[in-house]
């Protein structure tokens, strides 16, 4: 159905709030709680709006909640874009640009997201209390393009999209055992033996990225006893000493239930990727942030890498970094 031009010409930013909250969250009660307005205010809103350009933007279901109709998508693309020229607008005109104030949400795996991102993150809130954060630690690809988070901290580049995106940093991963689980099963000096293991591992046909599926890679003929879509998970299983697990230098070594077996000879490097939409990069409370995450990483890249045991915390005299080549301003070319 063709909009009329009045009816068109009738949209505001007020409207497309609401709109937005719900296509992001998929319930009324999530978008009324992000809003801090009333569930029926929400749905009143919403029900207007769709009124007003005479189409149906959501479509109800039980498994999916309230899903964007072919005319919702299409809404979708322009309401993103004018949140985005909002915000912007906002930072330019109010003085906001100078503040450090905003929400800000960001996706990581779930592994780096507990271990080591919270407790970072729990330092730069108390620094900029007037900035709030959503961390989303999930055993699952967050995505940008759906606004699910702001800034994401991925295992692999995005390889299309409006993104800037910078390598963050690499990290490795060893192969671990508990001490009590030693003594039960002695690993001899063949390497080769290795295969006679218990091991945990991810469900193959569940792991978000191929990136995951070391096990077989590092010790062919390994099998896993146990899988677990999670990293946490397989963390907390190695600690009751029945398998042994490849777990990130960043979870393990500052264990001291854990340690690592062929150290020097069983290390895994794998990267992890900084991403943020182009639209949003130049809002200052993302600036910030990426900034600190960076300066966060390149303090910590010892213990990221498993050769330190204890985390380090950046100053907060100064959260900006030098520019480095694949920064916001010197992009990866995708």
């Amino acid at each position: 159905m063709q909009k009329s031009t009045s009816a068109m010409r009738g949209l505001n930013w007020d409207d497309l709030r609401y709109f937005l909250a719900v296509a992001r969250t998929q319930t009324i009660t999530a978008a009324a709680k992000r809003l801090g307005v009333d569930h029926t205010t929400v749905a009143r809103r919403v029900r207007e709006l769709e009124n007003s350009l005479c189409t149906v933007l959501f479509e109800k279901s039980r498994s999916r909640g309230f899903a964007l109709t072919a005319e919702g998508l299409r809404l979708l693309s322009h309401a993103d874009k004018v949140e985005s020229e909002v915000q912007l607008a906002s930072e330019q005109f109010t003085g906001a640009a100078h503040t450090l104030s905003g929400h800000v949400r960001i996706g990581s795996t779930e592994g780096f997201g507990s271990f080591f991102l919270a407790p970072q993150l729990a330092h730069f809130a108390a620094a900029h209390p007037d900035i709030s954060i959503d961390l989303l630690p999930v055993p699952h690809f967050v995505s940008l393009s759906k606004r699910e988070a702001d800034i994401a901290i991925m295992l692999e580049r995005p390889e299309r999209g409006q993104y800037v995106q910078t390598r963050l940093c690499d990290y490795a991963l060893r192969l671990y055992g508990t001490d009590e689980y030693l003594r039960a099963h002695p690993v001899s000096d063949n390497i080769q033996d290795l295969r006679q293991h218990r091991y945990l591992n991810y469900v193959t046909d569940l792991a978000f990225s191929p990136e995951l599926l070391y096990l077989e890679r590092t010790i062919p003929g390994a099998t896993a006893n146990l899988s677990t879509t999670s990293i946490v998970a397989q963390y907390h299983a190695a600690l009751q000493s029945q398998s042994l697990a490849i777990l990130p230098c960043f979870i393990a070594e500052s264990d001291s239930r854990l340690s690592a077996i062929f150290p020097h000879e069983l290390v895994i490097t794998r990267q992890f990727w900084l991403c943020c939409r182009e639209d949003l990069r130049s809002l200052r409370r993302i600036s910030v942030l990426w900034d600190f995450l960076r300066e966060a990483a390149e303090l910590n890249r010892p213990f990221l890498l498993g050769e330190r045991s204890e985390m380090q915390f950046p100053s907060f005299a100064d959260t900006r970094v030098q520019d480095r080549p694949g920064d916001a301003n010197h992009p990866v070319p995708r």
